[in-house]
């Protein structure tokens, strides 16, 4: 599940539309496409996800919001895009191996002025994601490194506890 630190920031660089479509790729929890699907009730939300343990806690989380506008499927990126419809207008890419490679296969998808947005704790993730980037000649690329910091209780003291460091890359078509 992604820290909700790091989901606001996911959020943000998405720039999500009233009416965009959104695949939320490796979806893992559903958080993120949860949150866009709450911020945005008449976007499109499609969540990918092959783990099907997984799916019903997404399955879950739709019921318990209402959110009709979330459509889950089970599938193996890169394989199973090409049966998604409508095209995405915005990507979230949270998972999966290699992260190069499902970049590249999902931007072939991605209507004309959308947006990709990819998450990764690794440098190898860092490296594939920004390869990826420069091999679909994204535009107006960023990274961002997020250090967040949370205060804990433990013992009689509290403490501030780091969280894993995320990279959040994201560019335009």
């Amino acid at each position: 599940m992604s820290p909700r630190e790091v989901r606001v920031l996911v959020l943000s660089q998405l720039r999500l539309g009233e009416n965009h479509c959104l695949w939320d790729v490796g979806a893992g929890t559903g958080t993120i496409a949860v949150e866009a699907a709450l911020l945005c009730p008449k976007a499109q939300v499609i969540a990918i996800e092959r783990d099907a343990e997984v799916i019903s806690l997404i399955e879950g989380n739709r019921e318990k919001f209402g959110l009709g506008n979330i459509q889950i499927i089970q599938g193996t990126a890169p394989d199973c895009l090409r049966e998604l419809a409508p095209a995405p207008d915005r990507i979230c890419i949270e998972g999966g191996h290699p992260l190069q490679e499902i970049l590249e296969a999902c931007w072939q998808y991605l209507s004309p002025q959308g947006r990709i947005v990819a998450t990764t704790n690794s440098l190898d993730g860092l490296y594939g994601l920004s390869a990826g980037l420069a091999a679909v000649q994204a535009r107006h690329v960023e990274v961002i490194q997020s250090a967040v910091n949370r205060l804990e209780h433990r013992g009689r003291a509290h403490m501030l506890v780091a969280l894993d460091p995320t990279f959040i890359l994201s560019g335009e078509k």
